[in-house]
């Protein structure tokens, strides 16, 4: 299985679990990280639904609108 972002960040780094309130931050990271695959993938599902089919560069950009959209 691969490595989500948060986990291969977390294996860069010197990560120590007694670290003060980290678990609770990297716990968090996780679940926003999970959160926005989840919400762009049904964004996805509903463009392929309309019948939008995207090449990877397409895709690329639609994730990178979906993360400005969501930022804001």
């Amino acid at each position: 299985m691969k490595q989500t972002a948060v986990e291969w960040l977390l294996s860069m780094l010197d990560y120590n679990e007694k670290m003060l309130g980290i678990k609770e931050i990297i716990e968090q990271a996780k679940e926003m990280e999970k959160e926005q695959i989840i919400d762009f993938g049904y964004d996805i599902a509903e463009d392929l639904a309309c019948g939008k089919y995207r090449d990877k560069k397409a895709m690329e950009e639609r994730y990178n609108e979906y993360l400005t959209f969501k930022s804001e």
